[in-house]
């Protein structure tokens, strides 16, 4: 008899369309076959299943049955389960709500976790920056001098102390781009298993302004009184 796999579960057990299926039901094999794969939205507070048999087949088998009712608040909710056990004991009534609050919160933690790890990457990448552009200011002091050995003035190699900041930030922002889309997607693919959206390109365009003013701003700002150094003394510490 062909039954209806979630598709998920169909994956992690390695069957197709086609394939033979042996269940015990209380110690009683029913042999299918994969007649169907669904996919299904488990976010959404419906009743729903991995697998579903067609009519007929486990009418005789013990069951349960699932009803899901909404209540106007909390109290609401509580006065409706207080009647529902009163009234039948073996009904077991339980408040949703109170599962996805706790669920909320553990996704609430996960993101704080996750921010303050973004945070404090970004802080010890803008430490290291600032370190790695301090480090070649004698690099930036030696390509001046040889500047304006050559003919440059002090406003062209601003421009071009500009321009390689600049540069040097759009590299950065891509490489962390890509870096944190991709694990954006690995997290919601195979840990939460959820569907990935694409970010909102005005945040990656923000992303990309704010990690080139940084660059910029903390390259300028370490590169100040560069052209002021008289070649002659440059030149000769070289020699």
């Amino acid at each position: 008899m062909p039954v209806s796999l979630e598709e998920n579960l169909a994956r992690d057990l390695g069957v197709q369309l086609g394939d033979a299926i042996e269940f015990d039901v209380q110690g009683v094999p029913v042999k299918t076959v994969v007649g169907s794969l669904r996919h299904v939205e488990w976010q959404r507070l419906a009743p729903n299943f991995f697998v579903v048999f067609p009519a007929g087949v486990l009418e005789g088998a013990p069951k349960f049955h699932v009803m899901a009712l909404r209540a106007a608040d909390a109290g609401v909710s509580a006065r409706v389960q207080q009647a529902v056990v009163r009234e039948h004991p073996n009904v077991s009534a339980i408040d949703l709500g109170l599962i996805l609050q706790a669920i909320d919160g553990i996704y609430a933690k996960a993101s704080f976790v996750v921010e303050f790890l973004a945070l404090f990457t970004v802080v010890t990448g803008v430490i290291v920056l600032a370190g790695a552009v301090l480090i070649g200011r004698g690099q930036r002091v030696r390509e001046s001098v040889l500047l304006r050995t050559l003919g440059a003035t002090k406003r062209q190699v601003n421009r071009i102390m500009l321009a390689e900041y600049l540069a040097l930030g759009t590299l950065g922002a891509a490489v962390g781009a890509v870096l944190a889309v991709g694990a954006n997607w690995g997290l919601a693919r195979f840990i939460f298993n959820l569907k990935w959206s694409t970010p909102a390109p005005e945040v990656l365009l923000l992303g990309w302004l704010a990690v080139s003013a940084v660059t910029v701003i903390t390259g300028l700002l370490s590169s100040r009184g560069i052209c002021d150094h008289p070649p002659l003394a440059v030149l000769r510490q070289e020699t």
